[in-house]
């Protein structure tokens, strides 16, 4: 949420791309990445999913948006792109928000 929130004030504020939004990115992307290996761990110590299909599409989803994200607001040389990198990380928390109801479904 914090490269959204990023992404939002320098567009406002009329400021191109810099460092601190790749900065941001990568971290997003370490973290993503982190998750999915926890999670991945979990699951072999045997963890149930109702809906494995649909955790593993999120999952796999979810560490491609900062990489589209970045790559998509590399592409644009203006302001913009800080939006471009708020839409990627607004996404991101969307999807995280949903990897969380899939693990803690119960199928009762």
């Amino acid at each position: 949420m914090l490269l959204a929130v990023v992404g939002l004030l320098t567009t406002a504020a009329g400021r191109r791309m810099g460092l601190i939004h790749w900065v941001l990115a990568g971290l997003l992307e370490a973290v993503l990445l982190v998750q999915a290996v926890v999670a991945v761990v979990r699951l072999v110590d045997g963890h149930r999913l109702t809906e494995p299909a649909t955790f593993w599409a999120y999952l796999a989803t979810v560490l491609l948006v900062p990489v589209l994200g970045a790559l998509w607001a590399w592409t644009e040389r203006s302001r913009w792109a800080g939006a471009q990198l708020s839409v990627a990380g607004a996404a991101v928390a969307v999807m995280i928000w949903r990897l969380v109801q899939v693990w803690q479904a119960t199928g009762a």
